[in-house]
Parts: C-alpha cells; structure tokens; sequence
C-alpha cells in the first residue's frame, strides 16, 4: 500500500496546470463514461422495442390466418402463406399445430415457443444460444383458444447497438483528448499573468523598487493577489529599508570608536613606550572596544524593538552624569560647556542610559565640529518630560537645508572637510521618537544652531 502511494505520488503533476489539467480530465471522463453508459441503455431498449414491435406485428399479421369461431383452430391458406409461417409457431391452446419448417420439435426455439403459448397471454422472451433470438406470443380468443408465437433473430440489432457503442466510445476518447487539450491551453492562458506576476515581484522585491501591481486593469481574481504581493513587497521594501538604514548606523557609529583604536595602535608601533604609556592605551583600546559594544548593543536591541512596535523602552537615566560620560569622551572638551550648575537636583530621564548617549552624542559631536568657540548643553525638566539643549556659536545650517536635516544621508555642504555621512541626527531623532521623545532644531535661533531633545522624564 505505501508502495503504490509513493508511485502515485511520483506520477502525480508538479504543476499547477498539470493538476487542473488532470481533475479536468478525470471529471469528463467520470461524466463521459455515465453518459455513455445511459446512452447505450436506452438504446439497446429503443431496440428491443422495435423488435417487440415488428414481432406483435407480425402475430398480428398471422392470426387473420387463423380461424377460432369454430370448436377446433383451423389454420387458414393464403397467398403469403410461405412468409406468414416463417418463424411462427401455431398453437390449438398446447398443442403445436404448425411450426417453422426449419425448426424442430425438440429444438430451443419450439421449446421456448411451447413455454410461451402455455401462458396464454401477451408475453415476450429472448433465447441465448449461438444468435440470439426474440419470441413474443399473442393469444387469439374464440370458441377455440389459439396462440401464435413469432421469433426475430436479433443478430443485426446487436451488431447496430455493437457499432453504436464503438462509435461513442471513440467519440468519447477524441472528446477527452480535446477536453484535455484544451484545458491545458486555457489553464496556461488563466495562468500567464499570474506567473508575470510572479516575475514582477520577484525582480521589485530584490531591489526594493517602489514598483506595485493595483487594483486598475485587473481580473477580480487577481486583485486579492496584486494587493497581497504589493502589502509583501511594501514588508520587505521596509525591511530593505531598516536593514541599510542600521548598517549606515553602525558604520557611522562605529567610526569615532574604531578610529580611536587604530590611533592608539598606531600610537604603540611608533616608538616604544613606558608600561604606564602602555597601560593606558590598554585602557583607551578596551574603553573604545566596549563602547563600540554598547552602539551594537543599543542599535540592535533598537532594531529588534522597532520590529515589535513597542511604545516605550524601559530604564532611567541620570542626565548629568550621562552629559559628563559624553564630554570627557570629546577630543575638544575645553570647548563645551555645561549651563548644568554642581549641586543641582537629580534630573532623570525614562530611557536607558546608553540609549540616551545614543541621542545626545551626534547632537554634541556636530555641535563640536562646526562650532567657532563654545558649545552649550543644558538640561531642565518639564511637566512631564526633561529637554536638553545642544547650542553652538557657528554658522548654523542652511535655510535652504532645514527641510532635509533630518533626512538620512543628506549632508548640507559634502566638501566641508568633514567626513560624516549624513547619519547622525537622523539616528538621534529615530531613537528619541521611539521612547515617546523628539529631536528638533530651532530655525529662529541666531547665530549658530540650537538642537533641542525631548524625552519622557524618569
């Protein structure tokens, strides 16, 4: 039995064209073969009753010839009387007064005429022997009771039914082969836009084209499925998406600590160096290395919440001592200053502290690299959030810039000398909004840039 299941199941159609091809074969031949089979019967009684018909016919023809007024059957002569007496069977109530010359008392055809005639009554039958052959009897009422019984070999009708059944099986099989033909043509036609579909989506999604299918100008079959493969492809064109988008990130992130690795190597195979020189760049090296730990970590985790579209991140955050981690780490510290004054209250922010050194470190880092003097960051809380601002004394950004500050990649003047990719304050604003919070920049303020950073507070 598994066997012949695996056999079936190799032999089955792999395609889906091939499967409604074969149902569709399956089915007519099903209906095929009952038509067929209803056709045939109907025939072969239509026949019978054409021979019952010629046979009461010609009894009918025979008992004119028959005379019952009197005590005793008389058999009367007459001009046909040689065609009249083929094949017919005279009865005087049992006893046999006339047979066909070429039959026999004892043969099958007198016997089952002898059968008939006993009955007394209207009744047909047929005898199965090397032909077949038909016998009807009809009984003649008078003073004397006669039957006549007539017989019809029924050889011609059964090779007419034999050559009816040959041709409708043989319409039968040019209607399968048709059926099936045509079939396969209509299924492959019904099929071709789906499979161009198919194409199509397959070549937008490998390069996130913005490419879609609609709803215009298509079959309502099709609809469900256009609109299935464009909700896809709008998936993994945001897939797409965020996965260039975190490796820009991580790139851009990764730069400033990488770049501090490789100066300290660079550092250590310059000239030799005091155990204490040494230790040291150990320490700035693994600062560096854990840091570099820490963006992964935080993009990631990021990421992965970004998929689960939660509303908050958890954790709190000191802000001040946040703010310090960030400047002891900026090659220009002398150059920033905090309006933060020592003693101040604890000001705590509802994210978690890397995820805030996330924000706030492109914000200070531009602010660095393009201030003419100072650079500003202050914190206070409001009614329910805590806002810090990131102000500089330098040129500021351009007017005609501002609409495209926070776009990823985009970079106000690409031969300033500076070597960011575009990357930074989009990141700080995507993270900022993903806790409940907001990064936005301040066009009326002058001279210089002031960034404001807006977070739920702890």
């Amino acid at each position: 039995m598994k066997r012949a299941f695996h056999v079936f199941h190799r032999l089955a159609p792999r395609t889906l064209r091939g499967s409604l091809s074969l149902v569709a074969l399956t089915t007519t031949t099903l209906l095929m073969t009952i038509l067929t089979g209803v056709f045939n019967m109907v025939m072969d009684r239509h026949l019978q009753h054409q021979v019952d018909y010629e046979l009461r016919n010609r009894a009918a023809a025979v008992a004119t010839t028959v005379d019952t007024s009197g005590p005793r059957v008389r058999i009367l002569e007459t001009v046909n009387d040689r065609l009249l007496d083929a094949n017919v069977w005279i009865y005087d109530r049992t006893r046999l007064l006339e047979k066909p010359p070429s039959a026999t008392v004892r043969s099958p055809l007198t016997q089952a005429a002898d059968r008939l005639a006993a009955q007394r009554k209207r009744i047909c039958a047929t005898v199965h022997g090397h032909r077949p052959v038909r016998l009807c009897s009809q009984h003649i009422a008078g003073r004397a009771a006669a039957t006549v019984v007539t017989a019809l070999d029924l050889a011609p009708y059964r090779s007419s039914a034999d050559t009816l059944l040959l041709g409708s099986l043989i319409l039968d099989v040019v209607m399968l082969g048709c059926t099936y033909a045509l079939t396969r043509l209509s299924v492959g036609r019904a099929l071709r836009p789906v499979r161009t579909m198919t194409d199509q989506a397959t070549q937008w999604s490998a390069v996130g084209s913005a490419e879609r299918f609609g709803t215009e100008d298509q079959p309502a079959e099709l609809v469900r499925l256009g609109t299935s493969l464009d909700e896809l492809l709008d998936r993994i064109r945001t897939v797409l998406r965020h996965e260039q988008q975190l490796t820009g990130e991580l790139s851009h992130e990764l730069r400033t600590p990488l770049a501090r690795i490789i100066m300290e190597l660079d550092w250590c195979r310059a000239r030799p160096r005091t155990d204490a020189e040494t230790r040291a760049a150990h320490e700035v090296i693994a600062e560096a290395a854990q840091s570099m730990r820490t963006i992964c970590d935080t993009l990631l985790d990021d990421a992965r919440e970004n998929a689960r579209n939660p509303a908050t991140v958890p954790g709190t955050t000191d802000v001040v001592a946040a703010l310090d981690r960030l400047l002891e780490q900026l090659d220009a510290p002398d150059q920033v200053k905090s309006a933060l004054e020592p003693g101040a209250p604890m000001l705590e922010a509802g994210v978690a502290p890397a995820l805030l050194e996330r924000i706030l470190s492109p914000l200070i880092a531009n602010a660095v690299r393009y201030a003419r003097s100072s650079v500003i960051v202050s914190a206070q809380r409001l009614p329910g959030s805590v806002r810090i601002d990131v102000v500089d004394d330098g040129p500021g950004v351009p007017e005609t810039f501002v609409d495209d500050l926070f776009q990823p990649g985009r970079r106000a003047d690409t031969g300033d000398g500076h070597d960011g990719a575009g990357l930074g304050l989009p990141l700080a604003r995507r993270l900022a909004r993903a806790v409940g919070g907001d990064v936005s920049y301040d066009p009326g303020h002058t001279p210089g840039a002031r960034f404001t950073v807006s977070l739920p507070a702890g």
